[in-house]
């Protein structure tokens, strides 16, 4: 008899309420939730997806908007989850940006006019690991041997099929043509399953540092013409080097060339959600800078235009103007 009351005044409450023009809703209902597409949990994607939501979790009960993190594929996945509409925000390599906004390469005819830059972040050297007793010296000696290339859905095997081509290798070229995620290369390379992988981060990283220390693998340059080409044929490759002595068994610089990782959007997202994040970054942005070490030289007025094909967000020029950086 006692739940029969309880059931009666819960309803008449509703009613009551109803009739009172009050929505009845849950408390959370007002709760905007975003996502941020990153990459594998060792690498630096998944670092600033966590460091931008730490940032805007801290306002969500001023802002209403709450922010998680997902590990993906990467880059090229993300560009297309944001153009679905099954993620907000996504880590991209700055290429992959350009070739998403105007539909080149594996975006061939299917640029998305929706896509939006928010902001750059680090520099993404184009890094190659070695076993230590494969006998490699330069990426050609990689040919007719064990070769991690990068996962489906990745930045990193994008990048290396345009470098594989700009050779006039392919795939084939590799006694094994490995897709293995970043985070199972160094494990891979440390267990004699591949001599040597291909990936595009942000240093330092645990991907890189984990395989150095445990196995002594070693970094090898990527250099000659066909870097020489796509540096000067593209505007978002730039020749950088891994300082020595950075990972262990590793004390000279390693010459390579890279992109920058950017954070892209949709126009589909709305102004004050762009705001909100942009805002939470620079306005904490020495506290942002100590969640990585990759982020220590970030210069915010170069994040808002190095590495950017697609146009900004309008929620994020919002911000960038008031700042006096546009």
């Amino acid at each position: 008899m006692k739940s029969v009351q309880v059931f009666r005044r819960s309803c008449f409450a509703a009613v009551a309420a109803l009739s009172l023009g009050v929505a009845v809703q849950p408390a959370t209902a007002q709760q905007k939730f975003v996502t941020i597409g990153t990459g594998g949990v060792t690498g630096v994607y998944y670092a600033v997806g966590g460091a931008v939501c730490r940032l805007m979790n801290k306002d969500r009960a001023k802002t209403g908007i709450r922010c998680s993190v997902e590990s993906t594929g990467g880059s090229v996945f993300n560009a297309n989850a944001i153009k679905t509409g099954e993620l907000d925000f996504g880590m991209a390599q700055s290429d992959i940006q350009f070739n998403a906004a105007k539909g080149e390469a594996q975006f061939k005819d299917k640029a998305d006019p929706d896509l939006r830059a928010v902001f750059s972040v680090h520099p993404e050297p184009f890094t190659v690991l070695a076993r230590k007793e494969a006998g490699v010296t330069k990426f050609e000696d990689f040919k007719g041997k064990r070769f991690n290339v990068g996962n489906p859905g990745s930045g990193t095997l994008a990048s290396m099929e345009e470098l594989l081509k700009q050779m006039g290798w392919t795939k084939a070229s590799f006694s094994v043509a490995a897709e293995l995620k970043a985070d199972e290369q160094g494990t891979a390379l440390c267990d004699n399953k591949i001599d040597g992988f291909f990936y595009g981060v942000g240093h330092p990283s645990a991907a890189i540092q984990d395989p150095t220390t445990a196995c002594g693998a070693k970094l090898v340059p990527l250099t000659g013409p066909a870097v020489d080409a796509l540096v000067k044929a593209h505007s978002y490759y730039a020749k950088v080097e891994i300082p020595g002595g950075m990972y262990a068994n590793n004390p000279n610089p390693t010459p390579t060339y890279g992109v920058l990782a950017t954070l892209i959007t949709s126009s589909k997202v709305p102004d004050d959600v762009v705001y909100a994040l942009v805002k939470a970054v620079f306005e904490n942005f020495d506290e942002f800078k100590k969640l990585h070490p990759a982020f220590s030289n970030l210069d915010p007025k170069r994040m808002v235009k190095d590495g950017l094909s697609a146009p900004l967000h309008p929620g994020a020029i919002k911000y960038y103007k008031e700042k006096g950086w546009m």
